[in-house]
């Protein structure tokens, strides 16, 4: 063997044996840093590259393909268990702010009408001032249920036994009415009501012609001068149906003899509107509200929808 041939040998060795080595960059850098600070070398320097971390996985773990296990695909697919709780909390708490809702809906509408029902009383009170004169006289009679005021017009003084046509002495005491009227808001009824003794005359062949008859001659009494807006008003007659007492004696069959001069004023827009939002929203507190208001403050069913 030839000299050059042993220095080739030896040179494919060595080649081979630097291909097999492998260095630890971690270790040499950690060797470095130590070497640097014993020896007082600058620490700090300007780097050309950033420095790359070393993956312990590249280091430990060779490439392949994955393949997948069943228990990986399991815990892949998950299921949010919290959601049906998650509807019954909002479901319930729903039900709560709508209850709360509800009932301060309700105050609302109470606290509303509770004025409402105090300006009817007012209002009541300044017609009865001003015809104190002719209820001391026995003349008419002033009330006040919820949002209505009831004028009542007795026949003693009013109308002849048996007759429509308004008396002389009483015209004038209408005329207070029609001024008093003129700043009250509602809408108007008279109403004509007689006992239940039966009448068969040419000029009214029943109760019903009579009552009506003597409704009609307050009403045009009352906008006979175009004082008040006759839009306000509605005529009805209604014969005996509807007594006030027993028409079993005299002094009974007389006070059931008697024009009314109904005064409507329901609730107004706000109340109204208020009550509509409160049956949309929850039916129950509108039906409590309702029932609380026709025992509390008297007002008709058919004044709540």
């Amino acid at each position: 063997m030839t000299f050059a041939n042993l220095m080739s040998l030896l040179m494919c060795f060595f080649v081979l044996l630097l291909s097999f080595s492998e260095m630890d960059v971690l270790k040499f850098k950690r060797l470095a840093g130590s070497m640097h600070q014993a020896f007082g070398v600058q620490q700090q320097f300007r780097a050309n590259d950033p420095p790359k971390g070393t993956s312990i996985i590249a280091q430990e773990f060779s490439p392949g393909r994955p393949e997948p296990t069943p228990l990986n695909e399991i815990w892949q697919k998950t299921t949010d268990q919290s959601k049906n709780s998650l509807d019954v909390a909002c479901q319930d708490l729903g039900s709560s702010n709508t209850g709360e809702r509800g009932d301060a809906q309700k105050m609302i509408i109470v606290d509303k009408v509770q004025d409402l029902v105090g300006e009817t009383e007012q209002d009541a009170i300044d017609l009865a001032t001003a015809l104190s004169k002719e209820i001391a006289a026995g003349v008419l009679e002033v009330e006040t249920s919820g949002r209505e005021i009831v004028v009542r017009v007795k026949e003693h003084g009013s109308f002849g036994s048996g007759s429509a046509a308004l008396s002389d002495n009483f015209k004038p005491v209408l005329r207070i009415i029609q001024d008093t009227l003129r700043d009250v808001e509602g809408k108007i009824q008279v109403e004509g009501h007689t006992d239940d003794r039966p009448i068969a005359t040419a000029a009214f062949p029943s109760n019903w012609a009579l009552s009506a008859a003597r409704a009609v001659s307050v009403a045009h009494g009352l906008f006979g001068d175009g004082v008040l807006d006759q839009n306000r008003f509605t005529v009805a007659g209604y014969s005996d149906t509807q007594p006030l007492v027993s028409n079993t004696t005299a002094a009974g069959r007389a006070r059931n003899r008697r024009v009314e001069i109904v005064i409507h004023q329901g609730l107004d827009a706000d109340a109204k509107r208020e009550l509509e939002v409160l049956r949309a929203e929850d039916p129950e507190a509108f039906q409590q509200v309702r029932e609380e208001l026709i025992q509390r403050f008297e007002l008709k069913p058919d004044e709540i929808f």
